[in-house]
């Protein structure tokens, strides 16, 4: 089986100690390809690196995070265009709108949520869309851009059933990670309805490390956990839940 992590942070430092360590535990368990959201002018050094030490395993995106978005977010967004120009990124992410820490920025995140949509729009890539507590606002955006054929993902998708229809129904995949895999999550039965044709596999480590490793460190290497648990939901089998996915993945991110 093979399999594609469309969303990991594997430059931040919780992986500076055994960086090599996880990206081979990654490739031994058949994550073939590992995809780099950014999350500021900050990261990207950091990002790029790794995307010329893995040569063909990671691939980077451009994009500001929004709870990155500050006073400075102007000259942050263009340097999210600079990075775009000078190197071949696969998405512009991660963007989108988080309102659960700060609601101070709401007004510089809808005016960059915005510009990046456009950006994206402009260089024809895909958006890979951070959205925390505003649904409401993320989709009265997205809903400007109807017919523009914008496509994306819905990165760490939490919402609900009406949520991931809208999504879909607007043209993006969901992407599904540890949270899963939570007793409680109620995810599973959203998944179920929302149909693994318009899911993609994704870790967001160091983050969101699904059971049995929940509160410890995430790696890449659990994304065949996530598999298993969807073969179970769609009862299917793991090869068949690895195979859409993966195809899920190349077509949206032409990889």
């Amino acid at each position: 089986m093979h399999f594609i992590d469309t969303h990991t942070h594997l430059y931040l430092p919780e992986f500076d100690i055994d960086r090599d360590e996880v990206v081979n535990r990654a490739v031994s368990n058949g994550i073939t390809k590992m995809l780099l959201p950014n999350i500021d002018a900050d990261s990207v050094d950091q990002m790029l690196s790794l995307v010329n030490r893995y040569e063909g395993i990671c691939l980077p995106m451009s994009g500001l995070h929004p709870t990155s978005v500050k006073e400075d977010y102007l000259s942050q967004l263009r340097n999210v265009e600079r990075v775009a120009q000078k190197t071949k990124i696969i998405a512009i992410g991660e963007i989108g709108i988080d309102l659960y820490w700060d609601k101070t920025y709401l007004k510089e995140q809808l005016i960059s949520f915005r510009r990046q949509i456009m950006f994206a729009l402009e260089i024809e890539l895909p958006v890979v869309i951070h959205s925390r507590e505003a649904f409401t606002e993320v989709f009265s955006v997205l809903d400007e851009f109807k017919g523009k054929s914008l496509k994306g993902v819905f990165h760490a998708f939490t919402g609900t059933f009406n949520d991931a229809e809208k999504a879909i129904n607007m043209g993006f995949k969901l992407g599904i990670g540890g949270i899963v895999t939570f007793k409680n999550s109620g995810l599973d039965r959203v998944v179920k309805e929302a149909g693994l044709e318009n899911l993609v596999l994704e870790t967001d480590s160091p983050y969101l490390s699904p059971v049995p490793y929940r509160g410890k460190r995430n790696e890449n290497a659990y994304i065949p956990i996530i598999n298993r648990k969807l073969a179970d939901i769609f009862e299917k089998s793991e090869e068949e839940v690895a195979s859409v996915t993966y195809q899920n993945s190349t077509v949206l991110f032409n990889l």
